[in-house]
């Protein structure tokens, strides 16, 4: 007797089925579906993502083989191709972000605070390029001969969850998304030196946000007071000082602070440019330092789920299919959270891959993924145990 649905179907019912409905609802998803719900949609694009399925006739005929294993997923039958391809690139994928923020409160809720002592919430703020075909998605125009889109990524710190996503063109620059952007009061952002506007740092400074990042090399910087330097470590100048106002633009004349410091990696300086004058010089080295996990979680979700290459050519299928990866990737830390067993985010969505259909509990699971079942189905046993031996061929 089977007491536990697969793990996939477990899996998915950490997505509040209620939300769902009132989403679907909301946006009117389900005009003229014909049966095919938006809920069977999310399932086979869930599982486009976790078995890492590559084309539409994978994940169809994926399904299909499972027939008698999806009823716990909420769905009579796999969905056909074409179904699927047009529900793609036909239903909103303004549903799958609002299931994204949706899910995103329970990971918060799980989440380990960030490393460092300080109160200050602490985001990462940057950007990738998904390269694509400029002949199959000529929407997406990067440059001459190339397309491209762009995904852009704030990662909170505290369990380096993504809380804000959107998907833009190859063209639309970094900046023109972070203006957008609000931050509670005494926020730290780290980024690089693609996104330096400093009427836009005097706007943060104003509202009482903090930043790091990189100092341009061509930034006229005068420094009126030195600070000490802290004994043998890498830090070889601590500097408060301002801009060139006739620069940065005549309304900055705001103090600003250049740390310089050794790279002992890439044997080079690296120059530090922050607004805020109360932290050590070596915690905002090390502020900088965790931009890098930004980075990471970029190459997770490029390496272990579907964002590179895709099952449909349209805008809307395309963002559906990032939707859904950020979505997968949010289930997988909410298992790494309740986890006791010290899992790599990618070796736990290996395991899940190979497991989705297996029927253990999943709370279980997670913690003792090697653990041999406690029963064997009987009819096993008894063919271990006879004397049968193979007929002659």
């Amino acid at each position: 007797m089977i007491k536990q649905a697969s793990l996939f179907s477990q899996l998915l019912c950490l997505v509040d089925r209620h939300h769902f409905e009132r989403e679907v609802r909301r946006l009117n998803a389900e005009h003229c579906a014909k049966g095919f719900s938006c809920w069977s949609q999310f399932v086979a694009m869930m599982f486009c993502q976790l078995a890492q399925a590559k084309s539409l006739r994978e994940i169809v005929d994926g399904l299909a083989s499972c027939e008698g294993k999806l009823r716990h997923l909420g769905l009579e039958a796999g969905p056909r191709r074409s179904t699927l391809c047009y529900a793609n690139a036909h239903r909103p994928w303004q549903l799958y972000e609002a299931i994204f923020h949706g899910l995103l409160s329970l990971a918060q809720s799980l989440a380990p605070g960030k490393r460092f002592r300080f109160k200050n919430r602490l985001f990462s703020l940057d950007a990738t390029v998904i390269d694509l075909c400029l002949s199959l998605f000529d929407w997406a125009k990067f440059r001459q001969t190339k397309g491209a889109i762009k995904l852009h990524l704030l990662l909170d710190h505290d369990g380096y969850l993504p809380v804000f996503a959107t998907v833009s063109e190859g063209a639309c620059h970094e900046l023109a998304v972070a203006r957008s952007l609000d931050f509670p009061k005494g926020s730290i952002v780290v980024m690089d030196r693609g996104f330096i506007d400093y009427k836009l740092f005097a706007k943060w400074t104003d509202a009482g946000i903090y930043f790091v990042t990189r100092l341009k090399h061509n930034a006229d910087f005068s420094a009126y007071q030195s600070r000490p330097l802290p004994k043998g470590g890498l830090i070889q100048s601590d500097q408060i000082g301002m801009l060139n106002p006739f620069v940065a633009g005549g309304w900055w004349r705001r103090d600003l602070r250049v740390i310089t410091l050794w790279d002992q990696v890439n044997q080079r300086q690296i120059r530090l440019l922050t607004n805020h004058l109360g932290f050590a010089a070596t915690t905002i080295a090390a502020i900088y330092k965790e931009r890098w996990q930004i980075e990471i979680f970029f190459k997770t979700l490029k390496q272990n789920l579907k964002i590179k290459t895709f099952v449909g050519s349209s805008a809307n299928a395309v963002r559906t299919q990032i939707w859904t990866a950020l979505i997968a990737l949010l289930l997988v830390k909410i298992l790494q959270f309740r986890s006791r067993f010290s899992w790599a985010i990618s070796n736990l969505i290996a395991l899940l891959r190979w497991n989705l259909f297996t029927y253990r509990d999943l709370w279980l699971w997670i913690d003792r993924p090697f653990d041999t079942p406690s029963e064997s189905p009987p009819h096993q046993l008894d063919f271990l145990n006879s004397d049968s031996r193979p007929l002659a061929g």
